[in-house]
C-alpha cells in the first residue's frame, strides 16, 4: 500500500469516527480569498480518487469561461473538523489542490505556486520554514453593519490585562478553536492599538504555515461573529493608530542534516553566509515584492513612519524600525536563528507571499549577494542626507509605485509564472485605477464647505 493509499484509508476512517456529514473542499483565489465547494461525506472517497469538478472561470485569476472545467483534489493531511459548527451535524474542511482536465496541476493555483518555490529550495538543499504573526482588529457591530468609522471593541493597549482587555474571552475562544483544528498556538495578547490583537501559532515548513495562515483568518472571523463582533485583517482600519502587520520569521534548514543553515557560532550576529545572502536577496527584491506582500491600496497607509511599521530598506538586530530584524541569539536556541521580514500585512495571499520571499532570498544565495551593514539606530530619525549617505532606500509609498517596481523585476514573473503574473498585474492596476477616482470622506471634510 502506498503512502497516498494509507492517507486515504486513514481519512475515510477518521470522518466516520468524527461523524462528519459534510466536507468543505477549500482553496484560495489569486488574491487570497477562501473559496470552497461542499460535498456530502459519501462523496469524499470518489473526490480523493478522481477529484471534484468545479467551474474555474468564476474564480479571480483562474481561467476564461471557455476553459472553465477544473477539479479539486483534497489533501488528506489538512483535514480538520470545524469547531464552530454543531457537532451533531459535523462539518470538516480539507484544503484541496487545483488541477486541469488533463490531470496536471493548475499553474494559477496559489498553493501550487508555493509548492513549486519550495521544490526550488529543495534543489538547493534547503527546507524553508516560516512563522507568520497575524495581527487583527475586533470591532463592535453597529446597526447590523460596520460604520464608516469603526468602533473598537475595547480601549486596552499592548499586553493589557482584564478588565481593560474586554477581548480576553474572545481570544481564549479563538485559541481553543485553533487547537481543535490542529494548530499549535504559542501566545496571544492585546496589541498596541485599541481593539487590536495578535495570536501566534508555531512555525513550520512554508506550505503548512501558509495553510495555517488561511485557516487562522477565517477561524478568527468565525469566532468573532459568535461574540457579535467583526474581525478584520485590513492593514489600516483606523487613522492615527498602529496598523495591522504580518511579520514573518524565516529560516532555511539543511535537508540532509536538519540543522539551521542560518546559524554560524563564529559570527557576531550568529549568522551564516547563507543567511546574509538570503537577507541581501530579499532587500534587493523587496520593492517589487511589495505588490504581493502589501497588496492593497490600504496597505500603504500602514507603511508610514511613526507607527512601528517598516518604511526603510535595511536590516538590524535590536532595531524594530528596520525592514528585516534578526532576533537576538540565546544559548541553546541555535535552531531558532532566523530573519524576521516586517513589511508584509495579512491582506496578502500567504502562498504567493511566501513564494516570492523564498525565491528572492534564494536569488541572493545563488548570486552570493553581500548584505549591507546592519543599522541599529532608529531609522525614522534619519534625514534625507543621512539616508542617502547610508544608501538606504524606501519601500514604495503607494500601490501604484509597488506595481511599477513589480513590473521591473524578473523574479516576480519567474516565481508567479506567466499566467498568474499577468492576471495579478491586471487586478492590481484595476484596483489602483478604481481607487484614484473615488471621492473620500476626507475630501468632503477638507474641501466641500470652503470651495
Amino acid at each position: 500500500m502506498t503512502k497516498a493509499d494509507e492517507l486515504k484509508e486513514w481519512l475515510l476512517d477518521r470522518v466516520k469516527k468524527d461523524d462528519v456529514k459534510l466536507v468543505k473542499l477549500q482553496f484560495t483565489d489569486m488574491l487570497g480569498s477562501v473559496k470552497s465547494v461542499t460535498i456530502p461525506v459519501e462523496q469524499l472517497e470518489e473526490s480523493l480518487e478522481r477529484g471534484t469538478w468545479f467551474d474555474g472561470s468564476s474564480i479571480e485569476g483562474f481561467v476564461r469561461i471557455c476553459e472553465s472545467d477544473m477539479y479539486l483534489k483534497p489533501d488528506p493531511s489538512t483535514y480538520a473538523v470545524l469547531p464552530w459548527r454543531p457537532m451533531e451535524r459535523a462539518e470538516a474542511r480539507i484544503i484541496a489542490d487545483v488541477y486541469k482536465p488533463n490531470g496536471k496541476p493548475f499553474e494559477g493555483d496559489p498553493r501550487y505556486i508555493l509548492k513549486r518555490a519550495v521544490e526550488e529550495a529543495k534543489k538547493e538543499g534547503f527546507i524553508y520554514n516560516t512563522g507568520p504573526e497575524l495581527e487583527f482588529f475586533l470591532f463592535n457591530k453597529i446597526n447590523n453593519g460596520p460604520r464608516i468609522s469603526p468602533v473598537p471593541h475595547d480601549v486596552a493597549g499592548y499586553f493589557d490585562f482584564s478588565p481593560r482587555d474586554l477581548a480576553s474571552d474572545v481570544r481564549r475562544d479563538i485559541v481553543f478553536a485553533l487547537e481543535r483544528i490542529g494548530m499549535t498556538v504559542e501566545m496571544g495578547h492585546h496589541e498596541v492599538a485599541p481593539g487590536q490583537h495578535e495570536i501566534d501559532f508555531r512555525y513550520d515548513e512554508a506550505l503548512k504555515t501558509a495553510d495555517n495562515a488561511v485557516t487562522f483568518k477565517y477561524t478568527v472571523k468565525a469566532i468573532a461573529n459568535t461574540h457579535d463582533l467583526y474581525a478584520t485583517f485590513m492593514p489600516k482600519p483606523i487613522f492615527g493608530v498602529n496598523g495591522t502587520g504580518m511579520h514573518v520569521h524565516q529560516s532555511l534548514f539543511d535537508i540532509k542534516t536538519r540543522r539551521n543553515a542560518f546559524y554560524n557560532p563564529g559570527d557576531k550576529y550568529k549568522l551564516s553566509d547563507i543567511a546574509y545572502s538570503f537577507i541581501a536577496g530579499q532587500l534587493e527584491h523587496v520593492r517589487a515584492m511589495s505588490a504581493v506582500l502589501s497588496p492593497i491600496v490600504n496597505s500603504y497607509k500602514r507603511l508610514v513612519p511613526g507607527y512601528e511599521a517598516p518604511v526603510y530598506i535595511c536590516w538590524g538586530q535590536t532595531n524594530r524600525s528596520a525592514l528585516i530584524r534578526v532576533p537576538m541569539y540565546s544559548v541553546g536556541r541555535e535552531q531558532s536563528t532566523r530573519a524576521e521580514l516586517r513589511c508584509p500585512d495579512p491582506s496578502c495571499n500567504p502562498y504567493l507571499a511566501f513564494a516570492v520571499m523564498l525565491i528572492s532570498g534564494l536569488d541572493g544565495i545563488k548570486k552570493k549577494i553581500k548584505a549591507p551593514k546592519p543599522v541599529e539606530e532608529d531609522v525614522y530619525g534619519f534625514d534625507d542626507r543621512k539616508l542617502s549617505d547610508l544608501n538606504i532606500k524606501k519601500l514604495p509609498a503607494s500601490l501604484y509605485e509597488a506595481i511599477e517596481e513589480f513590473q521591473k523585476d524578473r523574479i516576480m514573473l519567474e516565481t508567479l509564472g506567466k499566467h498568474t503574473y499577468e492576471r495579478y498585474l491586471d487586478a492590481k492596476k484595476a484596483e489602483w485605477e478604481e481607487y484614484i477616482i473615488q471621492v473620500t470622506n476626507w475630501e468632503i471634510d477638507k474641501y466641500f464647505e470652503i470651495l
